[in-house]
């Protein structure tokens, strides 16, 4: 649905200006030169207890100036202002609920089943698509079957300040497992950031969708069912999304991350029929080589040799005293009378 006339849409937060608050994108006609309708677009936001972030996402999305939008939040029950942020927009919106849900990946496999266009993406509610990221998709690229295209993101800060940008470099599913050499190669990283994609919505659900049991790389695991499908990715070097830092994100676990990392990209190889046996054994050799250099990496304690049983319950104290000690820290900050 979306809002082209910003005059129409609910005023900007106090003291924010600029993308997405008091500019919005350039409109596509309302229909293509030759007469017919742009491809629909659906777009999913999950959220939960991220009111901070929320309406500058839902504003980034809706002021794409896509004739052809559909937008659907999927929050989980939120008790931190969320609801009242989501209810502000619900003119825009193709749909939205506050429930308890299964989970992110649960929420997001819901919204795909909602929607009806024939490429979608989902925006998580700290992230935030790029101004006219839509509309030069569809005038530059427009949309193919069993293609999916990704763009560029540019990285941000807690505060939307831009950190640095992104591009990726898989393009098969040898890129995608190959961690230690592509995903996360230490020179140029070329892993895929989420939400600068945009994928075909039938395919990702013939494929199952995301698996609600990968709870921290559901995405990259994804991106594999669909290369395993015959899908092309490409690269189309559009300003498309927006990836926000912070600390409390579930990318910043380090250690989970990359376990959940190696076990699904061992389940993606064995899942192969094109990787020869020895090409899956040499890669499935080096991503449990990849795992235990990064544990050795990640601490003292590690690189003397203890295991992670013994390593993170240490961490996990030490964690708790440290934020114990943040807060002292600032009641007695705020008693000080000057």
């Amino acid at each position: 649905m979306g809002c082209d006339n910003l005059e129409e849409f609910p005023e900007a937060a106090p003291g924010k200006i600029g993308w997405p608050w008091t500019s919005g994108s350039a409109p596509l006609p309302p229909v293509r030169t030759d007469g017919g309708t742009w491809p629909r677009i659906s777009v999913i936001t999950p959220s939960f207890n991220q009111a901070r972030y929320l309406e500058a996402t839902i504003r980034s999305v809706l002021l794409q100036g896509y004739p052809n939008l559909e937008y659907y939040v999927l929050d989980g029950a939120s008790t931190d202002g969320s609801v009242d942020i989501i209810r502000k927009y619900e003119p825009w919106l193709a749909g939205w609920v506050s429930e308890p849900d299964g989970g992110q990946s649960a929420a997001i496999n819901r919204g795909l089943r909602w929607a009806s266009g024939s490429f979608a993406t989902w925006i998580n509610s700290d992230d935030m698509l790029q101004q006219d990221a839509l509309a030069t998709q569809a005038e530059r690229y427009g949309f193919c079957d069993d293609v999916v295209y990704i763009g560029d993101c540019l990285y941000i800060d807690e505060d939307g300040r831009a950190r640095n940008l992104h591009r990726g470099r898989v393009h098969n599913l040898e890129d995608l497992v190959r961690i230690r050499t592509v995903w996360r190669a230490t020179e140029r990283r070329g892993h895929i950031v989420q939400p600068e994609v945009l994928f075909p919505r039938q395919l990702a659900l013939d494929v199952g969708a995301l698996d609600t049991g990968n709870h921290r790389t559901m995405d990259y695991e994804l991106w594999g069912k669909l290369l395993l499908a015959g899908a092309a990715f490409q690269y189309t070097q559009i300003p498309f999304a927006m990836f926000r830092l912070h600390s409390a994100q579930k990318t910043g676990e380090g250690w989970a991350q990359t376990q959940s990392l190696v076990k699904t990209a061992v389940k993606l190889v064995n899942q192969s029929r094109d990787l020869s046996q020895r090409t899956r054994e040499s890669i499935i050799a080096d991503l449990y080589a990849y795992e235990c250099d990064y544990w050795r990496e990640s601490g003292p304690l590690a690189r003397l040799g203890l295991p992670p049983g013994v390593v993170l319950p240490i961490r996990k104290v030490h964690a708790g005293l440290r934020r114990h000690a943040v807060q002292l820290v600032r009641r007695r900050s705020e008693r000080v009378v000057f």
